[in-house]
């Protein structure tokens, strides 16, 4: 299974994050398939940088997002650009 989840960089006591895709039974911070922004939580306010066009065609494709990327990508507007694309889906076929 794919998933959209973190990967560590930064240095020690200062983490910031990959947003990526990634074969399920890779390791945190193995290879990944496609990098998909970057979110950094130690500066005030963080900073989240997520190409959306990207993470809208990973999940259509039935990539699933660990519980914090999920909430990022919330954040960022993802899952609204999802919903009207399958509702738009759906007009279609109707």
């Amino acid at each position: 299974m794919v998933r959209i989840r973190l990967t560590r960089m930064g240095k020690k006591k200062q983490p910031f994050y990959r947003i990526v895709v990634v074969d399920q039974k890779k390791r945190r911070d193995g290879a990944y398939i496609e990098s998909l922004g970057y979110y950094n939580p130690i500066k005030d306010p963080y900073i989240l940088n997520v190409d959306v066009d990207k993470a809208v065609e990973w999940i259509l494709k039935g990539a699933q997002p660990s519980d914090t990327v999920r909430n990022l990508l919330s954040k960022a507007g993802v899952f609204k650009k999802v919903d009207e694309i399958k509702n738009r889906k759906k007009e279609e076929n109707k």
